[in-house]
C-alpha cells in the first residue's frame, strides 16, 4: 500500500480500515462522526457501526472487515462496564485476538475513574485508555497517527489515560 502526504497535508491511500462503535448502552451519535471524521483524516478507512452496538454485532463486523483498529467510544459514563463486557466477546473471536482495540471517552457515571480502572480495562484486553479530560482528543489523535499502515498487531499494551 503507498501513501503519500501533500504539502497541504492531504493523504492519497489508505492506512487500512478502523471500526467505529458506541456500547451497547450508549445511544449518542455525535462522538462517533467526530472519531470517524478525524480517523479519516488520518488516512484510515472508517466503518462507523453507530450508537448501541451489541458485543455479537461488533464481533461480527469486525470479523467481517477485518480491521487495523477498532474504537470504542462511550458518552453515557458506562463505558467502563459495558467495555468490560465487550472486550471479552472481542478477544473470545480467534480472528481478533490480536486486533488492536481501544476504549475512550466517559467511561464512569460519576466522572473520573478510580486510579486502577484503566489498568483494569488494559488488562481485560484494550490496547489504550482514552479517559474523558481536556488533553484525550490530541492524545488519541497522536496515538492514531503513530500507528503502523494496515492490521498490525501492536507489541504490547499502552496505558495512554489523561
Amino acid at each position: 500500500m503507498t501513501m503519500q502526504i501533500f504539502a497541504d497535508n492531504t493523504l492519497t491511500g489508505s492506512r487500512g480500515t478502523v471500526v467505529v462503535s458506541g456500547v451497547a448502552s450508549d445511544a449518542h451519535t455525535w462522538n462517533l462522526v467526530f472519531l470517524q471524521l478525524m480517523i479519516e483524516e488520518l488516512g484510515y478507512d472508517v466503518v462507523n457501526l453507530g450508537p448501541c452496538v451489541s458485543p455479537e454485532l461488533l464481533v461480527a463486523e469486525c470479523e467481517q472487515h477485518k480491521p487495523a483498529l477498532v474504537v470504542i467510544s462511550s458518552v453515557n459514563g458506562h463505558g467502563y462496564q459495558d467495555g468490560l463486557r465487550l472486550i471479552d466477546e472481542i478477544r473470545g473471536s480467534s480472528e481478533l485476538v490480536a486486533t488492536p482495540v481501544v476504549i475512550g471517552g466517559k467511561l464512569g457515571v460519576a466522572g473520573e475513574l478510580d486510579e486502577g480502572a484503566a489498568a483494569r480495562l488494559m488488562s481485560a484486553g484494550f490496547d489504550a485508555v482514552f479517559e474523558d479530560g481536556a488533553k484525550t482528543v490530541v492524545s488519541f489523535y497522536d496515538f492514531m497517527a503513530a500507528l503502523p499502515s494496515a492490521a498490525t498487531p501492536l507489541p504490547g499494551r499502552t496505558r495512554v489515560a489523561v
